[in-house]
């Protein structure tokens, strides 16, 4: 009989090289059976206990096949319920030939390409347009551009196929409760990711890999009957008398705009497509305001941060390389926390504006990089922001990355500062601890010159609070690179219960740029319940 297995205990000498005996004895131990009664395990969850450094181990789940004759007496805390087949995801088949225009789906990051590939697995023969470059001409852009190259504004690590989530860690972990979860794991799997993913606490597909696995889901988009236009921006909207979407306008290039018709528009931008944004609020668009976090990155050795962990087990080959996420609530209650944390990464150059510099965080599926860094981000309240203007956080973000820009001499060169003299007020000082990796070089400046005030007290008062919760972190010599503001989007495009926009039938915002999703599993979650409320219209 076939069983789930949750909250076992596992010693980190089962997932070493020659641990399977290993791990089949201690399995069946916790499972109170005789080693022979166990007949098959299979990997579903593993995660890391650490709260022990004296006694780090994994905790895992597993699809256990026990024999008839078993009578399994689980050990305390681990529990065995009788194995369900999960459900596939249901696809409607769509008429090829329907009344109405084919949907277009606008952006290819993970909104986009998972509601176009199940659109056109729906028969619907969509139309996926991106801004940016295919996965392979954008890699060569982004490289071009770290190597102190030209910036494109339209292909970049914010833009291009696959979305700004290529060229970060890959991270998949969510606080999103869906069932969809595991469909977008399993795609990304026949994608080419890692298999792992599988069975991660905290999956990550990994910069080295995503620029293949985007590639290929495209790949399947085309062989399902679906078409994809690269270097192609939504260029205009036209709506009926009742607000219902007709058509778009398209520009690709030197081949100028063209109109297309279409039945459903699905807007998957990305919270960076500013110019899609200042476009649909004059085309009387809905949107609002809604919180967001700016700030920087920290940068830390990744030795250490193995040694804080995990202490004597930090070695171990079965661990890789540690993380954390912290978060805090200053004494006026705005949050400070870390985001997007890139165990063995790099801090890039994740501009996609001239004359202003951001940063983001990046690392290949290996994690082995020297360093370690994370977003180090401040709350952001709608309140905090003047006026009533729904794009004043737009405004605000630019206005810091084009200060960050002036301070790092103009030429994408970022703005750097160890904690001990962002903490004192002064500037000069470089680390002896941390070498900065951002790509294009940096400058050691005094970063409370491109923060806006709040943002630096914040900062600030939360450092030592930070420390206190992992001993360490705001060590002086640590180094802060500014600046990080393209966490989330600072708007959202409203929408009803039909998940079209408010007054715009047709027309379905998506994903984290429209202000649904914080991450790249919550996007491809978002993106296929959109792309389920898009095929009942042509059902």
């Amino acid at each position: 009989m076939r069983y789930l297995a949750s909250n076992i205990p596992l010693s980190l000498d089962c997932f070493a090289a020659q641990g399977q005996g290993l791990l089949h004895s201690e399995l069946a131990k916790a499972l109170g059976v005789r080693r022979d009664d166990l007949l098959d395990a299979r990997l579903m969850k593993r995660s890391v206990d650490a709260r022990k450094r004296s006694s780090v181990h994994f905790v895992a789940n597993m699809e256990v096949e026990l024999a008839d004759s078993a009578n399994p007496h689980p050990a305390k805390g681990v529990a065995l319920r009788p194995w369900e087949v999960p459900e596939p995801l249901a696809i409607p088949h769509c008429a090829k030939e329907a009344a109405l225009p084919r949907p277009i789906v606008v952006g290819a990051g993970p909104a986009g390409l998972f509601c176009a590939l199940f659109l056109a697995k729906a028969g619907l023969r969509p139309l996926l347009v991106e801004r940016g470059q295919a996965a392979d001409q954008r890699k060569k852009a982004v490289e071009a551009f770290f190597a102190g190259g030209p910036l494109d504004p339209n292909s970049n690590v914010q833009f291009g196929e696959g979305g700004a989530g290529t060229f970060s860690d890959g991270k998949l972990n969510t606080g999103t409760k869906s069932p969809h979860i595991r469909h977008v794991l399993e795609a990304f799997v026949r994608a080419g990711a890692p298999p792992e993913i599988l069975w991660q606490a905290k999956p990550h597909i990994g910069t080295d890999y995503l620029v293949t696995v985007v590639a290929n889901m495209r790949t399947a988009i085309l062989e399902a009957g679906g078409e994809v236009r690269f270097g192609t921006r939504l260029a205009d909207l036209s709506f009926d008398g009742e607000g219902q979407v007709r058509s778009i306008v398209l520009e690709q290039g030197a081949g100028g705009r063209r109109t297309e018709e279409a039945g459903a528009v699905v807007l998957a931008c990305g919270h960076s497509a500013r110019d899609t944004f200042a476009l649909l609020k004059h085309r009387g668009v809905a949107m609002e305001r809604k919180p967001f976090s700016v700030g920087v990155r920290i940068e830390h050795p990744q030795e250490w941060l193995d040694k804080v962990q995990y202490g004597a087990a930090a070695s171990h080959p079965a661990l890789g390389a540690a993380d954390y996420k912290l978060a805090v609530h200053n004494g006026d209650g705005r949050g400070v926390y870390t985001f997007c944390m890139c165990p063995g990464g790099v801090v890039v150059a994740a501009a996609s504006e001239l004359g202003g510099l951001c940063v983001n965080g990046m690392s290949d599926f290996s994690r082995n990089g020297r360093n370690c860094n994370s977003a180090l981000l401040v709350s952001v309240a709608p309140e905090d922001l003047p006026g009533t203007d729904a794009l004043a956080g737009v405004g605000f973000q630019r206005s810091m990355e084009q200060a960050a820009f002036s301070l790092g001499d103009g030429r994408y060169i970022a703005p750097v500062q160890t904690v001990a003299d962002f903490l004192a007020g002064t500037a000069g000082s470089k680390s002896d601890w941390v070498q900065p990796t951002y790509p294009r070089g940096v400058a050691w400046r005094n970063l409370a010159d491109c923060l806006p005030a709040f943002v630096a007290d914040a900062l600030r008062e939360a450092l030592p609070a930070l420390d206190r919760k992992l001993p360490g972190f705001s060590n002086g010599q640590a180094v802060l690179t500014g600046v990080e503001t393209r966490s989330s989007s600072p708007v959202r495009l409203v929408r009803g219960d039909d998940l079209c926009a408010v007054g715009h039938p047709g027309l379905y915002p998506a994903g984290e740029g429209a202000g649904y999703a914080g991450g790249i599993m919550s996007a491809a979650v978002d993106g296929l319940r959109v792309a389920q409320a898009v095929a009942a219209k042509y059902i």
